[in-house]
């Protein structure tokens, strides 16, 4: 594995041991060169809660790995998790630096009505 993946998950490491330690429902995020991915995971890690990507037939249309598309899946996330009965969340940015595509997601999902 890269260097630059290791300290990525080192990082990813490190923010879930916090989070986890806080007892709430993570928003987290993954992202590839061409899609991005958001997930709502309950406290226990073992249940998904709500999801969007830009694979969903919904998302598809344009560009899917740019800032815009981030924001798509920011509000649609958030719309999800306000149906799952969801309001507050933490942010897990999976050791991602907070800009960029990463940033475009947090502020459309808090925009939609997401607290973190």
């Amino acid at each position: 594995m890269s260097v630059k993946k290791t300290s990525r998950l080192r990082r990813a490491k490190r923010a879930r041991a916090k989070i986890s330690e806080l007892r709430m429902n993570r928003l987290c995020v993954f992202r590839s060169p061409r899609h991005i991915y958001a997930q709502i995971i309950s406290p226990s890690g073992d249940d998904i809660l709500a999801s969007a990507s830009t694979l969903e037939k919904k998302s598809k249309s344009g560009a899917t790995g740019n800032i815009d598309a981030a924001g798509k899946i920011g509000k649609l996330i958030a719309e999800r998790a306000k149906k799952a009965g969801i309001e507050k969340v933490a942010f897990d940015r999976s050791g991602y630096a907070y800009h960029g595509r990463i940033k475009a997601l947090a502020e459309a999902a808090r925009e939609g009505g997401l607290e973190f």
